[in-house]
């Protein structure tokens, strides 16, 4: 199995919950470390695992952002990392798949669906200076899911008039995913690109600095 380590500049992770029974809300977690095991003639044991900073969360609101951050909401003083780590269950498609992860939130952790899609392969340079090391292989994915956030404990609520809710039960979830192989990245070098600041992740899943955009 070829080893792929997520690019931390280029990964994200996403929600999306209604707001007052009329909105969606957006948020996002840019820092985003990672790591999945793949190869295109067994897809179905491919295994991915990784680790989101909580406290980094941002939707654009400094005071909801903080209120995201309270233990009515993510408790990020006593959890202030969300895991996952899960394997693609079934094919759906030529490039489609549904992943099966374990998800961790505020310490409990549930399995999540997730439809995931294949958005391509690239071969990019990597430069030092002005001198390109020679290529690697970059690959995109997109993950889709659903969970019920009581689920995970995250149960504040305000009610309004006639029964409606200020905040969703329900929340989207999106990962979006850019990894390069490890074998390019030892080949090339760019593998002490990512050591220098390389972050401890689940289960010694390592990455690092992201590249430039």
């Amino acid at each position: 199995m070829a080893s792929w380590i997520f690019e931390p500049g280029h990964t994200e992770a996403a929600f999306r919950a209604r707001h007052m029974m009329v909105v969606w809300v957006r948020g996002l977690f840019k820092d985003v470390h990672g790591r999945m095991e793949l190869d295109w003639e067994r897809p179905l044991e491919t295994t991915l695992k990784g680790e989101i900073d909580a406290t980094r969360i941002w939707t654009g609101e400094p005071d909801r952002d903080a209120h995201l951050r309270s233990a009515d909401f993510l408790d990020v003083d006593n959890h202030p990392s969300i895991t996952f780590r899960g394997r693609f269950a079934e094919r759906t498609g030529d490039t489609t798949f549904k992943a099966e992860v374990d998800l961790t939130l505020r310490g409990v952790t549930r399995s999540v669906m997730l439809d995931v899609a294949y958005l391509g392969q690239w071969q990019t340079p990597f430069w030092v200076g002005e001198e390109n090391r020679g290529n690697m292989r970059r690959i995109g994915w997109e993950a889709r899911g659903r969970i019920d956030r009581h689920d995970f404990g995250v149960s504040w609520q305000d009610h309004l008039p006639d029964g409606g809710v200020v905040v969703s039960n329900e929340i989207q979830l999106t990962l979006d995913v850019e990894a390069i192989i490890d074998e390019d990245l030892e080949r090339t070098g760019a593998i002490e690109y990512y050591r220098d600041a390389a972050q401890e992740v689940p289960s010694e899943v390592q990455a690092g600095t992201p590249d430039a955009p």
